[in-house]
Parts: C-alpha cells; sequence; structure tokens
C-alpha cells in the first residue's frame, strides 16, 4: 500500500464499521502478517511514531492543533523491515480522551479492537510514568467486561486464559527527559517501568498483567460480548475453508498440466496423482487450524479422490478415442473391401481371416500400453462378427461341417476377447488400489507430523502461559501479598491440571483422526476388493467355456 486506508469508521449512527476497501487489501495477502497496533490519549503522536515504523517520513494523517486528527483505526500494510516474506500491518488508533467526542464507551471499544486485532500492542503517552499516565490505562482493566474468552453462555472466571490471546505490550514513553537512576544507580528502561509501577499494599498497580487479573462480567458493548473462544472458531472455519481450496487448486492445477499429455498409461497417472495428492494434503495441512474432528481433512481427501476419478474417466475417453481411430485406419482396407465384395467369393472367409489377424498384430503392437485397447478391440470385434457370419454363410468354398467349426471358434475368439478386456480391467482395479494405499500411507504421515507440531506449539503455550502467571506469584509474595499469592498457586495448580488435560483431550482427538482416516480408506478398500472378487468369479466361469485348443486370432 502507498499510503495508509480506513479500516474501522464511526457510521451515523454512533457504532463502528468496517470499510470493505480496507477487507479487500487484507483479502489479498497470502503472506504471514505481524500486526503493530497504537492506543493511547490524542494528540501524543501516534500516528507520527507508525509513520516511523512504516519507513516514512508521512503516511498516517498528522496534526499540530488540539484537535483530534485521526478517526476510528486506519491500516497501512507494509513489507516488514526485518522479516522476509512477511507484511507488517499497522493500525493507527483514534486518540482516547478526545473531549471533542465525550463519548467513554467509544473509546474503550476502540482500545478493545485494537487488542483483538494486533500481535503487538503499543501504549503511547509523554513525558513520565507518574500516576496520570498509570490512570490513562483505565481502559486495560476495562477490557476484562468487554470481552469473554469462553462462551459468553459459560459463567466462569475465565481471565487467566487471556495471555493465550492478547497481544505483546510495549509502552512507549515520548519526550522523557529525565535520568534513569535509582537510588543514585543507573537504571534500564524495564528496571524504571518496574519500579514506576511495583505494587502497593490495597492496591494491584496497571502492569500489564492485570489485564489477566481483572474480574470478569458481562457488557452490551458491540451488542454481545466478544467472544476470543467463538471467534477462533468461527477463524478455523475460515481457515480451514480455504485451506481446503488451496490443497484442491494445487492438485487439479497439477493434474490439469498432465491431462495435455492424455491419454497416458495408468501407472503414470497414478504415479501424478499419488504426487499431487500428497502435496495437496501437505498444502492443507500448512493452513489448517484447529481442525479437530478433522471433516475438513476429510473433504479434501474426498474431493480429491472425485477429481482423480474424472481424470481417470477423462484419460479413458482419450485412449478410447485413440484406439478406435487406429482401427479405423488400420481397418480402412478390410472396408474397402467389403463395400467391393472381395470376400463375397469362394475362398473369401479365410481371406477375411487373414486381413483381421493382420488388423490385430498391427493394433497390438501400437496399443500394448492404451487403458482401454482391449475394451475397444472387443466393441470392434463384436461389430466385424456381422460381417463375418454373413461372409461364412455365402463361402461355397466350405462344407457345412467346416463353417459350423469356423462359427464355434468365432465365439471363441470374441469369449476370449470379452475376457482380455475383464482381465485388464481387474488389473487396473488393482492398480488404483496400490495407489490408494500409499496415498493414505503418505497422509498418515503428514498428519502424524501436524499433530506433533500442534501439540508442541499447544505446550509452548501453556509453558509461556505458565511462565506469566509464576511471574506474577513471584512479585505478590515479594510485595508482601501473600493471600494473593497463595490464591495465585490455586490458581497455577489448576492451569497444570487443564493443560495437562487439554493435551490428553488434543492428543484423543487426532487418535480419533488417525483412526477414521485409516477406517474410510479401509472401508474403500474393501469396496474395491469386493468388486474385484465378483467380477473375478464371473470371469473364472466365462474362461470354463472357452474351447481347449484356444484361438488363432488371439
Amino acid at each position: 500500500m502507498d499510503k495508509p486506508v480506513c479500516l474501522i469508521d464511526t457510521a451515523s449512527d454512533g457504532k463502528l464499521c468496517v470499510q470493505g476497501s480496507a477487507l479487500q487489501v487484507l483479502e489479498q495477502i497470502q503472506q504471514p502478517v505481524v500486526v503493530v497496533a497504537v492506543v493511547g490519549l490524542y494528540r501524543t503522536g501516534k500516528s507520527y511514531l507508525m509513520n516511523r515504523l512504516a519507513g516514512k517520513q508521512t503516511g498516517f494523517a498528522l496534526g499540530s492543533t488540539i484537535e483530534s486528527k485521526t478517526k476510528g483505526i486506519w491500516m497501512w500494510c507494509v513489507p516488514h523491515p526485518t522479516k522476509a516474506e512477511t507484511t507488517l500491518v499497522l493500525l493507527d488508533t483514534e486518540g482516547l480522551g478526545d473531549v471533542d467526542k465525550g463519548d467513554s464507551k467509544h473509546d474503550t471499544n476502540i482500545f478493545c479492537l485494537a487488542v483483538l486485532l494486533s500481535s503487538t500492542l503499543v501504549f503511547n503517552s509523554q513525558g513520565t510514568i507518574d500516576n496520570r499516565a498509570v490512570e490513562e490505562l483505565q481502559y486495560v482493566t476495562e477490557l476484562t467486561e468487554c470481552i469473554k474468552v469462553n462462551s459468553p453462555d459459560e459463567d466462569v472466571d475465565d481471565s487467566n486464559e487471556f495471555v493465550k490471546f492478547f497481544p505483546s505490550f510495549i509502552w512507549a514513553v515520548r519526550d522523557f527527559t529525565l535520568e534513569r537512576k535509582i537510588d543514585g544507580k543507573d537504571a534500564t528502561e524495564n528496571d524504571y517501568l518496574e519500579f514506576a509501577l511495583k505494587l502497593k499494599h490495597g492496591n494491584l498497580s496497571m502492569v500489564p498483567n492485570i489485564i489477566l487479573r481483572a474480574t470478569m462480567s458481562h457488557n452490551e458493548l458491540f451488542g454481545a460480548v466478544p467472544c476470543l473462544e467463538n471467534a477462533v472458531i468461527a477463524m478455523a472455519m475460515i481457515e480451514n475453508q480455504a485451506a481446503v481450496k488451496e490443497g484442491l487448486e494445487v492438485y487439479q492445477s497439477g493434474m490439469e498440466k498432465l491431462k495435455n499429455s492424455f491419454p497416458l498409461e495408468l501407472k503414470l497417472v497414478s504415479s501424478e496423482h499419488q504426487r499431487l495428492s500428497g502435496m495437496a494434503t501437505q498444502t492443507f495441512m500448512t493452513r489448517s487450524f484447529r481442525d479437530t474432528d478433522g471433516k475438513h481433512l476429510k473433504s479434501i481427501e474426498e474431493k480429491v479422490n472425485e477429481l482423480f476419478d474424472g481424470y481417470l474417466c477423462q484419460n479413458e475417453q482419450a485412449s478410447k478415442k485413440r484406439c478406435e481411430d487406429l482401427l479405423s485406419s488400420l481397418s480402412a482396407t478390410m472396408t474397402e473391401k467389403l463395400k467391393q465384395g472381395v470376400y463375397a467369393q469362394s475362398g473369401g472367409y479365410d481371406l477375411f481371416c487373414k486381413d483381421l489377424e493382420d488388423i490385430v498384430k498391427k493394433y497390438n503392437s501400437q496399443t500394448n500400453k492404451e487403458v482401454k485397447a482391449e475394451a475397444v478391440f472387443k466393441v470392434f470385434l463384436k461389430q466385424k462378427s456381422v460381417d463375418s457370419k454373413a461372409i461364412l454363410q455365402a463361402d461355397k468354398k466350405l462344407t457345412e461341417k467346416e463353417k459350423k467349426i469356423k462359427k464355434e471358434t468365432e465365439k471363441a475368439v470374441l469369449l476370449a476377447q470379452e475376457i482380455k478386456a475383464k482381465e485388464e480391467e481387474q488389473r487396473q482395479l488393482l492398480e488404483k488400489m496400490e495407489a490408494e494405499r500409499q496415498s493414505n500411507e503418505e497422509r498418515m504421515k503428514q498428519m502424524k507430523a501436524k499433530m506433533d507440531e500442534e501439540m508442541r506449539l499447544q505446550r509452548e503455550e501453556a509453558e509461556r502461559a505458565m511462565d506469566s502467571n509464576l511471574r506474577e506469584q513471584a512479585t505478590l509474595l515479594e510485595k508482601g501479598f501473600q493471600e494473593k499469592a497463595e490464591r495465585m498457586s490455586q490458581e497455577i495448580e489448576e492451569s497444570k491440571r487443564q493443560n495437562a488435560e487439554a493435551e490428553s483431550n488434543r492428543a484423543r482427538e487426532f487418535a480419533e483422526l488417525l483412526e477414521n482416516s485409516n477406517k474410510r480408506h479401509e472401508e474403500s478398500m474393501a469396496m474395491m476388493m469386493q468388486q474385484h472378487r465378483e467380477q473375478m468369479k464371473a470371469l473364472q466361469q466365462q474362461m470354463s467355456a472357452l474351447p481347449l485348443g484356444g484361438c488363432c486370432i488371439l
């Protein structure tokens, strides 16, 4: 983007609304994003700070009067300065405490959205961190009245869970002119922050952990309390649908290229299907998010198989046409002889059989890898059997006994070709089954890798939350809040129990997912195997009717 655009605006009725043009920009981003939002009192230089983060002197509107310049939330998407292939999304928010607005609820709404949308939240203030600066953070304490982690229907205190969802917190103190010394010793920025916000008896200070500790209550902000859990579920649905679409596009794009070379041997089509199916699953796995019941994995699996069946059909149609065109070309001379009555004379039947054998030899030499070679030739022989019967009946060189023998031989030829066509179908079915087995094996490996990665991330997330709670407990003990520290100790133990339970549940969900996927594969294989057994049984019955001597044409 060459300049910022408005993401969140205020409608005439005072409600916040999303700008469609900004959404279109976000939808076009295909890279990972880092979202940095700045909040703070109006006229404290937030827009200037965000312009510098964008590496520009201008961009977000700047003002030189007491009137607030930024309204709503403005967005600027730029390349990340240090992370390749990453987009930095900067959010400049409307200044808090604008006397011209006179609406504290509006300020709270803006602050909540900044927290929920960002991965890093910058709180901008001027001067020193004094009581006034701390009071400016009142919106932090109001967050837990405006946001719930779990379902709004669940009347529980889930504030401990906030740390898993909330952004990193940075307090930018502007125009700071004092020496950083505490008790005559040099102090770091963090030392100064700790000193300015240290706990006092009877009052829990405004350190970022206050976000985690405040009491949860209901509020009708935004029409209903925003629920992080529901937002995650909604996001998971959107992301998983997009992941299925992306995976299918990868598969379809590759198969469309392969289709340009149709007809091909079945093993070549199956091999490319396996490769692209693995790529499609990997693409899905990379983007998918909390597909705990495997619904979307099943969806892409089924759709890939549907597409594969379609491409197999298209390959067969291309093979069928090539074989038919070849037979038409090879039998052109025979067709002309039939028109001229060459075979309608004494000895015409033997001549017809000789020409037919020549066609068969040439056809087999040119179609040994065609998937529909046997099926097309079966139809061809049935068509020629009509001419053959007429020629045999009219051939005066043959005795009635010889005609009867040759008639039986013709039946055997047709039956033998029908058997060959069905045998080829069974060979191709077994080849398809093997391809499906290998694809499923690869899919199981990818699912296992995805499971291990998600479990690792879940453990890290739990550890971060636990570290935050332990640090807070240590601070409480250091400052003499024994009772609160003990209460927090109980909460930490409960968090450990919940984390262990969550990890166990996730492992069980993945085990069920793997089991269900394997079950679907086994059912599919069983159905194909049953079909194979039934067709082989029918083949064996037909083969028993063949004469022992076989057939010269085949």
